[in-house]
């Protein structure tokens, strides 16, 4: 007969090593989220789903007839997003150690080798890539242009060097949505560009917003954005601006129907209004939580609401 003691110890044992092994699948897992930085990669599928649905609406085409096309162009641009965040993630590991936000990613704890994540970056642009064009060439052109701004452009040029480098960023987060309706039809629409600048316009105030939270941080790692160059009044005011140039823009919309129009334009003005109440406060960081965390919440029910409208 074999040892109590012995055998409890054991089965102790294994559930331990059961323990350990589930705790590193889980941390596996979650390092590798962190490099795709899944946050942006689910943000942009929203914006991209809006363009293709929006494609497939207006040019009198049926959802359910083309879930091959829906999957190709979701899987693909998610995809090639996963992959230009994961190279971003590489060329940064040299200053994300400096800022809190970042100094966790698996490039900066060592968890994850260099050049296996660049290696990665690579191949899940190379994958992204051969699905998008495999919906429409346009697409997989705009899908390449959206990697190159925000790779070499952006990543690699004007975020270490120009104060600008958020306008330069913006490009690639423009993308999606123009990916979207351009897998559905290569010939772009006025509205798919309208699409296009919404996405850009939105982003200089919520970078701008987030740049003023985290601005030792920026300093630290000597990345020159606004409010480390000019100031927070010098931000804030370029938040305004840029919020203010979001306001005609859902006229170019007019298809959607008064009912978007009259929510996008509230959207647009209580994100103004926000700005000018919140100004009363000498806080500027709270002040740059609350326009941040707005700007979240106004493209999300912005996009949402694109699609709804259209099932109405």
């Amino acid at each position: 007969m074999s040892n109590p003691k012995a055998y409890s110890q054991a089965v102790l044992d294994g559930s331990q090593q059961a323990l350990d092994s589930g705790m590193g699948e889980n941390s596996t897992l979650k390092d590798f989220l962190a490099l795709i930085k899944i946050g942006i990669v689910n943000s942009n599928a929203i914006t991209t789903f809006t363009g293709l649905w929006l494609a497939l609406h207006f040019s009198g085409s049926r959802f359910l007839d083309n879930l091959d096309i829906v999957f190709l162009t979701l899987i693909g641009s998610s995809l090639i997003i996963a992959g230009s965040c994961t190279l971003n993630n590489y060329i940064d590991r040299d200053i994300d150690h400096l800022m809190e936000r970042t100094k966790g990613r698996p490039t900066v704890t060592g968890k994850m080798q260099a050049s296996r994540v660049a290696l990665l970056g690579f191949l899940l642009i190379g994958l992204g890539s051969v699905l998008l064009f495999m919906t429409t060439i346009t697409a997989g052109i705009i899908g390449l242009i959206g990697v190159f701004s925000y790779v070499v452009l952006y990543s690699m040029w004007s975020k270490r060097l120009h104060v600008s480098n958020t306008i330069v960023g913006s490009i690639s987060g423009a993308a999606p949505p123009l990916i979207g309706w351009a897998a559905v039809d290569g010939n772009l629409d006025i509205m798919a560009w309208t699409l296009f600048l919404i996405m850009f316009v939105w982003q200089p105030p919520h970078f701008y917003a987030l740049a003023m939270r985290r601005a030792e941080e920026y300093r630290a790692a000597g990345i020159p954005m606004l409010p480390v160059v000019k100031g927070f009044k010098r931000t804030k005011l370029s938040i305004f601006l840029w919020v203010t140039a979001l306001l005609p823009l859902p006229f170019l919309l007019l298809d959607l129907g008064t009912t978007f129009l009259i929510l996008a334009t509230a959207l647009n003005i209580g994100w103004l209004a926000l700005g000018v109440y919140g100004r009363k406060f000498k806080d500027d960081i709270k002040w740059a939580t609350k326009m941040f965390i707005y700007s979240i919440q106004y493209l999300t029910v912005l996009f949402v609401a694109m699609v709804i409208v259209t099932l109405i």
